[in-house]
């Protein structure tokens, strides 16, 4: 198998060396004391022209994905510490709470995840509408959406078809790393590479996956852009199965749809 693999290796190098050479900028050589033609001459001067003006554009593009490859390793530094403090001193002060007896009030959550769990079948046209507002447009798709309350009342219309919750920080980073597309030129796109969201989002700070995944979780200034810019998250059905989607999560004999508040990670992560 190894060497009848060798003839197909061969045709793939030729081929990727056959496309080189379509962008390749040629070197005419002119032999000494020849005669050359005006339009020859102007041909050299040309590709001349264009080689300089190619390694200059190679060179300022490699210095400036270098400069944002530190800036970038920088930010992630920043963020890393900055949720380690975060949960630092809400663990503080639940203990303060503790000691002196009284209460401690979480704070708000900020952000949702929304899952569609009903298909497309015998969906009245409100829901219908509403849910191609939240671009659900197919069965598991996902979406990040920020609380408020026009949002809220949306979910109100969709209740039956959809269940949704407050993600944690290492399900929105394992959502958009493994599952993570971007929308560009209206195209879905795989992140495979930090320039596709630099040139998307590049106005916005945001130069790299973990900037996204800060935008995202944090709801920053910029969520929207962010969130539009990702494309609805295609998951699989969840390992072993829903319980019953005919009936809502907080009910008493149990079911799917609905908000499962913190539970939300488990399901999707039986889904990813």
């Amino acid at each position: 198998l190894a060497q009848g693999s060798r003839p197909i290796q061969n045709i793939t190098h030729l081929c990727k060396a056959v496309m080189a050479e379509r962008y390749l900028i040629k070197e005419d050589k002119v032999a000494e004391g020849a005669t050359v033609p005006e339009a020859i001459k102007a041909k050299i001067e040309r590709d001349a022209k264009l080689a300089e003006e190619k390694a200059a554009a190679v060179e300022e593009k490699t210095k400036r994905r270098a400069e944002q490859r530190v800036a970038l390793k920088k930010r992630t530094i920043k963020y890393e510490k900055e949720y380690r403090n975060k949960e630092a001193q809400l663990i503080r002060m639940r203990r303060q709470a503790k000691q002196n007896g009284n209460f401690f009030v979480e704070p708000e959550p900020k952000l949702l995840f929304v899952v569609r769990i009903i298909g497309i079948m015998k969906v009245s046209p409100k829901p219908r509408k509403v849910m191609q507002l939240l671009r659900l447009r197919q069965l598991h798709n996902g979406v990040f959406l920020k609380v408020n309350k026009p949002i809220l009342n949306m979910l109100k219309i969709i209740n039956p078809y959809v269940t949704y919750g407050y993600p944690t920080r290492k399900l929105v980073k394992e959502l958009i790393y493994k599952r993570g597309y971007g929308k560009v030129n209206k195209q879905r796109i795989p992140l495979v590479d930090n320039e596709i969201i630099s040139n998307a989002l590049g106005e916005k700070g945001i130069h790299g996956m973990e900037d996204l995944i800060h935008e995202i979780y944090t709801v920053g200034p910029h969520f929207k852009e962010a969130s539009n810019f990702l494309w609805p998250l295609k998951l699989n059905s969840p390992r072993g199965g829903f319980r019953c989607k005919r009936h809502g999560f907080h009910e008493i004999r149990g079911g799917d749809w609905g908000n499962r508040q913190e539970l939300i990670n488990k399901l999707v992560e039986r889904m990813l």
